[in-house]
């Protein structure tokens, strides 16, 4: 493992595009925003402010910004900020204005997700406890929720002042309400309230999914729409539940028909009338997916990789991951603040009380997990050619309705606009090893490649008549001071035909130091997810840890399902019988170095919990991943940690995907953190 140097950044780095921007004319059309005249695709990426402490925020976001995000996203969660009435905390990890300012220093625009249901898997999706007290329907054009809507809303609003773009500040747009399905005339009665406040931003979003019963007028507000690889919210608990696989299909329906089915119900497949006049931007793009107590995804770096791209080959121009970065939910004075079954809304899923890593790029303690490199080639390439790009139509040789595991036809798409264009190739879908595709002739602006194998697992990008090359079979990665980088497609033999007529054929990398043609450089694909990016040459190693058990686990609980009709997760009371184990620690203070020193434990079971002292720091539903925790935020007086495990139970109603070792008991298998070499 190694270490990004966020303080080195070079003046190559992703997201100078930025820089200067804050202020600057924002409009939209059809294809994508234009900034200053310029039209951009930009990457934004969810990071939670108040799941993570206040202390580790630059950082994290100088890392966001090193893995090629342009735009942060972040929810205002309503309990999290009064989760007691009329009391409003911001303070600590709660301080959404300090946040903004460090997005600002960073010269990271903002997009507030502002509410009032947010869902995020938090509890009640947002909305405080004593809000189901006052005896009004919630989410609904009301007297009376909306006026605890506009109290909300002007308490952000003290957040944000003299931080709007307007102002030269970072809040580029806000998102009102989440997921919502009912009358637009609420959104718009949301918006009327925020514009009254003197919220005044470029433009407003509303998540795209699911159909609005009545609409909001044209131009109001920008649909967003998403896609995951898999879900956790699924009430079945097989392999392959729901209709993920749709996720990989190059189509033009921009939405989601899986997306909270638990909350939404079955959706169709067509978006509300008039939004294809809207630019096809996203919000919710599963950079990993959380786990539920009942169900346990395991996400592959591959699967952000291939939505992504398939997003970008159907027309998106502008890829917002859900989440970029996990986090760990606050401490809640009244009761946790994950969600859960028992809880007064949204109450269909049980998650862990503290962790919300999610697979994502950047984990819970800003670990970094491989899709956080291998997307970088792909967020090079949307800041350097997305204004070359954002006008492309999409179009779909390939058939757009295919089955799951469907193996007979290559996936495929075309972006092009007068006569310059980009292939788009998918030969991935979860869960299936589709085969390697022989003797493909692919074509655009009216250019034809020569045949190509398409290997299996294959997912790449092909310019044609871009960038004085005619074609090529590589991937067109970044342009910076007259440097054109390539990535080389792993099973696919480089030609690149250029424009004057020359033709380059199995060409091999020569990485940076030497170009394979005039400024044309052609790198490995470890090379391309590493490009500007400067990195310390210090390295981690891991250290073993002692451990002893010092109690056996009692009697196993009897795994009820909850109203949600799912897998209720332990009670507290059940947690007494846990398994319980005494950790040693290093004697070694260098080990508790903030973002260096993680604790990683392997264990096999049902569920593991961690205390410092007797208090809950940490917690994990498992599912064939380690138990990590970040032991610089461990309290400096900490004498005593303990993990207690709870056993898998022998047909338990959970699902626990193919990594994970479905042994019944518990048994911890090993602990080590890791220390500087």
């Amino acid at each position: 493992m190694k270490r990004i140097s966020a303080l080195l950044l070079s003046l190559l780095a992703v997201g100078t595009l930025w820089a200067a921007d804050f202020g600057k004319k924002v409009t939209w059309d059809q294809h994508s925003l234009i900034i200053d005249g310029h039209r951009v695709c930009p990457v934004m990426g969810e990071i939670h402010y108040s799941r993570l402490p206040e202390n580790e925020w630059r950082r994290e976001v100088q890392k966001m910004k090193e893995g090629g995000v342009t735009i942060i996203a972040t929810y205002v969660f309503w309990n999290h900020i009064e989760e007691q009435e009329g009391i409003f905390r911001w303070d600590g990890q709660r301080s959404l204005r300090k946040f903004i300012e460090i997005c600002r220093d960073e010269e990271m625009p903002v997009v507030l997700r502002l509410g009032p249901f947010c869902h995020g898997e938090v509890r009640n999706g947002g909305i405080p406890d004593w809000m189901f007290t006052k005896g009004c329907k919630l989410r609904e054009q009301n007297p009376v929720f909306l006026g605890y809507a506009e109290k909300l809303y002007r308490q952000i609003f003290t957040q944000v002042q003299d931080l709007q773009w307007k102002d030269g500040g970072p809040v580029i747009a806000a998102q009102f309400d989440n997921e919502y399905r009912g009358r637009g005339e609420y959104l718009m009665a949301l918006k009327q309230i925020a514009l009254k406040i003197g919220f005044d931003l470029p433009f407003y979003t509303r998540t795209g999914w699911p159909e609005l019963r009545t609409p909001v007028p044209f131009g109001e507000m920008l649909p967003l729409y998403g896609d995951y690889a898999d879900g956790f919210w699924d009430k079945e608990i097989k392999e392959g539940a729901g209709n993920y696989y749709k996720a990989f299909n190059f189509k033009a329906f921009r939405s989601s028909t899986a997306i909270g089915t638990d909350l939404l119900g079955k959706q169709e497949a067509k978006v509300n009338k008039g939004d294809e006049q809207y630019p096809y931007f996203t919000c919710e793009l599963g950079g990993g997916m959380v786990t539920a107590y009942h169900r346990r995804p395991y996400i592959y770096p591959e699967d952000a990789y291939s939505m992504a791209l398939v997003k970008l080959g159907s027309g998106s121009n502008l890829l917002g991951y859900y989440m970029y970065h996990g986090g760990s939910n606050p401490e809640g004075m009244l009761h946790t603040l994950n969600e859960v079954q028992t809880s007064p809304g949204t109450a269909n899923n049980d998650l862990p009380v503290v962790t919300y890593d999610f697979q994502a790029p950047l984990g819970e303690f800003g670990q970094t997990y491989p899709q956080y490199y291998m997307l970088r080639p792909l967020h090079l390439f949307m800041q350097d050619y997305g204004e070359l790009l954002a006008p492309m139509e999409a179009s779909f040789p390939a058939p757009q309705d295919l089955k799951r595991g469907e193996d007979s036809v290559l996936r495929w798409a075309v972006r092009s606009k007068d006569g310059q264009g980009f292939i788009f190739v998918n030969n991935y879908e979860r869960f299936f090893q589709l085969s390697a595709k022989k003797g493909i002739v692919l074509e655009a602006c009216g250019v034809k490649l020569p045949k190509l194998t398409i290997p299996s697992g294959c997912m790449a990008i092909f310019p044609v008549n871009v960038e004085g090359i005619r074609f090529a079979t590589a991937q067109l990665v970044a342009r910076r001071e007259g440097k054109i980088y390539m990535m080389q497609v792993k099973g696919v033999p480089t030609t690149i035909a250029l424009a004057n007529g020359k033709t380059l054929k199995n060409v091999k990398p020569r990485g940076l130091g030497k170009p394979i043609y005039e400024n044309i450089y052609l790198l490995t694909p470890q090379e391309a997810e590493k490009l500007f990016i400067s990195e310390e040459n210090s390295q981690l190693s891991w250290v073993n840890c002692q451990f002893n058990k010092v109690k056996e686990a009692g009697p196993l609980r009897k795994i009820i399902k909850g109203k949600a009709k799912v897998a209720e997760a332990p009670s507290e009371a059940d947690w007494n019988n846990a398994a319980v184990y005494r950790i040693e620690l290093p004697d070694d203070s260098s080990l508790f170095t903030i973002h260096y020193s993680l604790l990683k434990i392997f264990y096999r079971g049902d569920c593991a919990r961690l205390y410092a002292d007797g208090k809950l720091v940490a917690d994990n539903f498992y599912y064939g991943r380690p138990f990590l925790y970040g032991l610089w935020r461990l309290p400096k007086e900490c004498k005593e940690l303990e993990l207690r495990i709870l056993p898998l139970q022998p047909d338990a109603p959970i699902y626990l995907p193919r990594e994970a070792d479905k042994t019944a008991g518990e048994e911890l298998i090993n602990i080590s953190v890791s220390c500087e070499k």
